[in-house]
């Protein structure tokens, strides 16, 4: 049973920076790719980051480029997202998300999802 638990949500203000955590067990997670995705009130869900767990191939949607880091620690099973440059425009829940056998932004390839952390920028 694959599980994702995400950590490090919060409150900040507009220019800081905040590190999302998820720690992934049930599997060896080598032909994964490990994703974030968030969700905005009232809006769809949408692509942020993912990360090719072995090879370290990471893709990033545009709107977050060269201000979100997804990084990975095999040891400890548990990637991360670093935030900077936070934006009111980034408030989301915030998910961890898997795909096997898959590198990609689709959203319908990740079968397993952690239960989300709150990100709320200010202004």
């Amino acid at each position: 049973q694959v599980q994702l638990v995400e950590s490090g949500g919060g409150l900040v203000q507009a220019g800081g920076s905040l590190r999302l955590s998820c720690a992934a067990s049930g599997r060896t997670f080598s032909s994964y790719t490990m994703g974030w995705f968030r969700q905005a009130p009232g809006k769809e869900y949408e692509f942020v980051a993912a990360m090719h767990w072995s090879s370290g191939n990471t893709v990033y949607a545009d709107s977050v480029k060269g201000r979100f880091t997804i990084s990975g620690d095999y040891a400890k099973n548990t990637v991360y997202l670093q935030m900077n440059s936070l934006k009111p425009e980034d408030t989301a829940v915030y998910y961890c998300a898997g795909a096997e056998g898959y590198y990609g932004i689709a959203i319908g390839k990740y079968e397993y999802w952690g239960q989300g952390t709150q990100v709320t920028v200010s202004s």
